[in-house]
């Protein structure tokens, strides 16, 4: 059998950290990119965005970034657009919570635009006063006809 001269497989690539934690420069848009936040991921390095100007757009996640840079529904994306095509996109970058929260306070991102959660929501609404208790509140009076 030959012998073994690499370092590792492809679990070893994986626990590689590129140093992204530290803080790295605020990216702002520029002609020809703009923002979006990714509604799904389709697969096959794709996901569908929407984004701020209001077009729906089918956006490519490049080579760069593929399998290094986990993107997830909800996540705000920097796309870069095409001429030819309108109605697709590429992901140039993924903005890190922090920077989209940066960039929202800054007035890049519009305030109808929902940060840090995904797209489906779902869970239970902080507006409903009893959401999650299981047991019902007597008053003495009522405890006494009982």
């Amino acid at each position: 059998m030959p012998k073994n001269k690499g370092k590792g497989g492809k679990n070893r690539k994986r626990g590689k950290n590129e140093a992204d934690d530290e803080k790295r420069e605020l990216v702002f848009k520029e002609d020809g990119q703009e923002y979006a936040q990714v509604l799904r991921m389709l697969g096959n390095g794709r996901c569908e965005s929407m984004c701020i100007d209001g077009t729906k757009r089918l956006s490519h996640i490049r080579g760069k970034m593929h399998k290094k840079v986990w993107i997830a529904a909800g996540d705000i994306i920097l796309v870069g657009l095409r001429d030819y095509q309108d109605d697709k996109a590429d992901v140039i970058l993924k903005y890190m919570p922090d920077e989209a929260r940066l960039l929202k306070a800054y007035g890049e991102l519009p305030e109808n635009i929902r940060l840090n959660e995904g797209i489906a929501g779902g869970g239970i609404d902080e507006d409903d006063d009893n959401a999650g208790d299981d047991y019902i509140e007597f008053e003495d009076e009522d405890i006494d006809k009982i």
